[in-house]
């Protein structure tokens, strides 16, 4: 019988019974053929590759992330992807729709079709995420009714705007959700619900949405599964607590391995979904059932049942490891074809600019002068109680705290004080809004760091102990069209352009994971105490993580969704 490819002596997973069974697999034309005891007395193969032992895997599946929290273009990703075993994922490009709207997600995908590795797109159904910002682009039911009319999306991705869902029928989210389910009933929901228990989380089942990858406490957690959620663990839920449940109890079927948000340099020095099962099995989960959270059950959660599995007939996509206690990847297979190998030469193509020529000119803010940071404040002389912005290591979740801060002449006297300055400036021309708060906690304690690459709206963020510093630090973003700049006693300690969309850049992966771990190294030296320093400061402007943050609209009390005043009134306290 004919074969195109024969892989002799290998371990090979069995997805249906867990297990490791030695043999032989027959490929042909991309797919397993064939998986047991027979060999080349009964295949005629073009190729025939020793296995010599090794453990034979499925290609890692990867179900929820962002490309643009990586930074880099889907080309970069894929590259980065490939060498860690990670054949397929589902990305949802809210970041880059929240920019550019419907075409901000054309363009992501038309990026992606010349991959090696398979993305299938989630549609961002959050676009903005609330109306208590302001975006470049907007997702609606037409636009969502554009893309599922292609054929190429796989799911609505994570319904961000709990609060809407729970407690106005008539907000676009409802909206949304009621279109889809009595117009797409099949089409898989994705859900982002922090915290949440009880009728406030039921209510958002009963509304269609049938997973959550949030931060998971083994409460939260039990609560899910009982009501028939599907749970994607991400790294920051891997506590002890909640790794032991899902060791010890009989939930395989319910959860599945995700990375959310992989930062450049963590995906360059510890890699990408494959990091995430060594820790499990780090932590005591068997091999066997850690692969299983990042093949079979994310590609059954997807309805994506070409693959996930060995066995005949599936896509020939698939790893091979010489230990499985420490994965190392050695060997990397897309469609029966060798396309990483850990003993040869990896490295990646040239990127090219691939984007629209507006994608590169999409900040529309005039440089910042020092009464861009002066807060006028319509009160009298004197101290006043404020709202609070608290950091806090751990998570990308803030506290409000109350604490005086001094008026003097109806202007905030915040200099050099105990608490920085956080301002927000919408970019886009549309309005020229902005907003002001006052930070503290285990954020920078002097100097200044500015974005663009605030979630999810992208707007240009500043935060900073003294104006200098924090007019330096946004206008050198300013000028590369986007990007992350960290000033301290004005000089630039670093900066990072990022000019597709003040989102991206096209810069090959190496560099990119350098830039940022300088980054990173220069927050941290400012006094930033945290284990995502880049991902904390990014989603201060995220109007749908709790529980104070700040957007163009103002100051957001996230649990309540509204807007809240800096000076608390007395009838608050």
């Amino acid at each position: 019988m004919r074969a195109d490819k024969m892989i002799l002596q290998v371990k090979v997973y069995n997805s249906y019974y867990k297990t490791f069974e030695e043999g032989n697999v027959a490929i042909l034309d991309g797919k397993f053929m064939y998986i047991g005891q027979r060999g080349l007395e009964s295949f005629e193969a073009a190729e025939i590759v020793e296995g010599h032992g090794k453990y034979m895997i499925p290609g890692l599946i990867d179900i929820h992330l962002h490309i643009e929290s990586t930074m880099v273009t889907p080309a970069t990703f894929s590259y980065g992807l490939i060498r860690n075993g990670v054949t397929t994922i589902v990305p949802e490009p809210h970041e880059m729709a929240n920019v550019f709207g419907l075409e901000g997600i054309q363009e992501m995908m038309e990026a992606s079709k010349d991959c090696v590795a398979d993305m299938f797109y989630g549609i961002p159904s959050s676009v903005p995420a609330t109306p208590l910002e302001t975006s470049g682009g907007e997702i609606d039911i037409p636009e969502i009714d554009a893309l599922l009319q292609t054929g190429e999306m796989i799911c609505l991705g994570e319904i961000m705007n709990y609060v809407d869902v729970i407690r106005d029928p008539e907000s676009k989210t409802n909206r949304i959700l009621r279109h889809v389910r009595e117009n797409y009933p099949e089409l898989i929901i994705e859900g982002h619900t922090p915290q949440l228990l009880d009728l406030d989380l039921h209510q958002l089942i009963y509304a269609g949405i049938g997973s959550d990858h949030t931060h998971q406490s083994i409460e939260g957690m039990k609560a899910r599964m009982a009501a028939g959620m599907f749970i994607e663990i991400q790294e920051k839920s891997m506590t002890p607590e909640v790794m032991d449940y899902l060791i010890q109890e009989d939930v395989a079927q319910h959860f599945c391995f995700v990375t959310d948000d992989v930062m450049p340099d963590s995906f360059v020095e510890r890699g990408h979904l494959n990091h995430i099962v060594s820790k499990a099995i780090g932590m005591g989960m068997k091999p066997e059932d850690a692969i299983y959270a990042a093949t079979y059950t994310p590609a059954a959660r997807m309805r994506m049942h070409d693959r996930g599995t060995i066995a005949p007939g599936k896509i020939a996509d698939f790893v091979l490891l010489s230990d499985l206690e420490q994965f190392d990847v050695e060997q990397v297979y897309k469609d029966g074809l060798k396309v990483f190998d850990k003993f040869e030469e990896y490295h990646q193509a040239p990127v090219k600019s691939c984007f629209p020529a507006h994608f590169y000119r999409s900040v529309k803010l005039n440089p910042l002068t020092e009464q861009d940071f002066t807060v006028k404040l319509d009160v009298g002389d004197g101290a006043h109680p404020c709202r609070i912005m608290m950091v806090k290591d751990g998570s990308t979740f803030t506290s409000e705290r109350i604490a005086p801060a001094q008026v003097e002449q109806g202007e905030l006297v915040w200099e050099h004080g105990e608490h920085g300055l956080i301002a927000t400036f919408e970019r886009y021309g549309k309005n020229g809004n902005r907003a002001y708060g006052l930070i503290g906690g285990d954020t920078i304690k002097r100097g200044a760091v500015a974005t663009t690459y605030s979630h999810d709206n992208h707007n240009l963020l500043v935060v900073g102990h003294n104006k200098q510093d924090m007019i330096l630090a946004a206008n050198t973003v300013l000028s590369s069209q986007g990007g992350f700049c960290v000033v301290e006693n004005g000089k630039v300690l670093s900066h990072l352009p990022l000019t597709v969309g003040g989102i991206l850049t096209e810069g090959p992966l190496e560099m990119v994971a350098a830039h940022v771990k300088e980054l990173r190294s220069a927050l941290l030296s400012l006094g930033y105490r945290h284990y995502n320093p880049i991902m904390s400061l990014s989603t201060h402007s995220l109007p749908v993580s709790p529980a104070l943050k700040i957007t163009d609209h103002g100051l957001i009390d996230v649990n309540a969704g509204k807007v809240v005043s800096l000076i608390v009134e007395p009838s608050e306290i």
